[in-house]
């Protein structure tokens, strides 16, 4: 799930795809207020006109008046049509998986996508190292119930290769009306040959946070994603654990695919002083690098002791948040390496009703390290084996768990090292 922008001045900050599927992402965020994770729609420019570029167009309007020569099928197809697979083309040419162009029914898909209307089966899916991957199921969906899990490869969808699939092709064919069913074939590290898993589309209703306190005392907050609503959640969230009267948090953040930007700012500001940057958007040298800033409520003092769970599912805003905790040594790191969702889209109008959602930037942490593809590596790499699962054990909390308890020891060092970018 954060990364994106529109034409309004929309941000959509990661949610890379939500299936469903629910867009969290990233969030799109329009004016200043309830800022998604990171996808801005701006207005396209005139800059290019075909007479400046060099390059010979020949080819293509050969190829074009052949297929109106020779295709028996092209009568039936409008010219419209094929500046769309044209401008597709184009587009699919750069290689990027999140940058995508719409055509009108496409284009009212994302945008019913956005505004949180759409059925599906509830996973946030993205492209790595090549291949269509499954970010993170949504807890109490049906692809959570139908045992999808973080890091499946989707190798076909009702039978259709995924291999040049981009992720929104992908979503379009996960989605589709409540009760009808979709298989999808999985490849996951430990199975000798790929497993058909069919499941019934829903409409999805995606849970946001719930909280507990252990015996031991140690209050754990599980966000499974950064909505709309999320930020004013954690802010209770924090007030039941001030109220507990304990002084060590686990925030876990496993499988939480993103969200909206704004929700991750906001949850960062909770321990950080006014005016520190939570997250840079580097354009990479086009533009000058946007940093956003926390609003400075640092309600903590340094007693408090907090870890940190991440795990492949964790994407998007989710590592927009530990990033910002960790190089600011409030928090460690516990898991593993997260997804690695850090680029920025933006979404710009190209005609009334069709628009281009494209990358734009890479996300950084206040320390400049880039979430892009490689992710966080947690500071205490635990691995979930499939006895663990089956005997229903999580070593990755309890781990988090010891070290809040011996916080002296394990921690020293590793919280020494303030962030740098101001």
């Amino acid at each position: 799930m954060i990364d994106l922008k529109f034409s309004k001045k929309t941000t959509y900050a990661s949610y890379s795809a939500l299936i469903a599927l629910a867009i969290f992402i990233f969030g799109v965020y329009i004016g200043s207020a309830n800022r998604p994770e990171i996808q801005k729609v701006v207005g396209v420019s005139d800059k290019q006109n075909p007479a400046d570029i060099q390059t010979d167009f020949s080819p293509f309007w050969k190829v074009w008046n052949l297929l109106d020569e020779k295709n028996p099928d092209a009568p039936k197809e409008s010219n419209q049509d094929k500046i769309y697979g044209a401008i597709s083309g184009l587009v699919n040419s750069l290689g990027d998986p999140y940058t995508e162009f719409f055509t009108p029914d496409e284009a009212k898909m994302f945008e019913s996508d956005i505004a949180g209307n759409f059925t599906g089966v509830g996973m946030e899916v993205g492209v790595k190292n090549g291949a269509l991957t499954v970010i993170a199921p949504l807890k109490d969906t049906p692809a959570y119930y139908a045992g999808i899990k973080s890091g499946d490869i989707v190798l076909k969808i009702d039978g259709k290769d995924t291999s040049s699939m981009s992720v929104d092709e992908a979503i379009k064919l996960i989605r589709g009306p409540k009760g009808t069913i979709v298989t999808l074939s999985i490849f996951r590290e430990g199975f000798k040959e790929p497993k058909d898993i069919s499941i019934t589309r829903d409409v999805i209703n995606a849970p946001i946070l719930d909280t507990e306190q252990r015996p031991d005392g140690i209050f754990v907050i599980h966000l499974y994603s950064f909505s709309a609503n999320s930020a004013s959640l954690f802010r209770n969230a924090l007030q039941k654990f001030s109220n507990s009267g304990a002084d060590k948090l686990i925030l876990d953040l496993r499988g939480n695919p993103g969200g909206y930007l704004e929700a991750a700012v906001d949850m960062a500001s909770w321990f950080l002083p006014a005016g520190k940057p939570v997250v840079i958007e580097d354009y990479g040298g086009n533009q000058k690098e946007t940093i956003y800033r926390g609003r400075g409520y640092d309600v903590f003092n340094n007693n408090l002791k907090m870890a940190i769970l991440i795990d492949g599912g964790s994407a998007s805003a989710s590592e927009i948040l530990s990033g910002a905790l960790r190089d600011y040594g409030k928090a460690v790191l516990v898991g593993e390496q997260s997804f690695g969702k850090g680029s920025v889209q933006e979404v710009e109008q190209v005609t009334p009703d069709t628009i281009l959602k494209v990358t734009v930037a890479k996300w950084l942490t206040p320390n400049g390290i880039s979430i892009s593809k490689k992710g966080l590596t947690p500071d205490f790499a635990v691995p979930i084996t499939q006895n663990d699962v089956q005997s229903r054990i999580d070593p990755q909390i309890e781990k988090a768990a010891e070290i809040l308890n011996n916080w002296q020891s394990e921690a020293a060092g590793l919280l020494s090292k303030p962030s740098t970018k101001q």
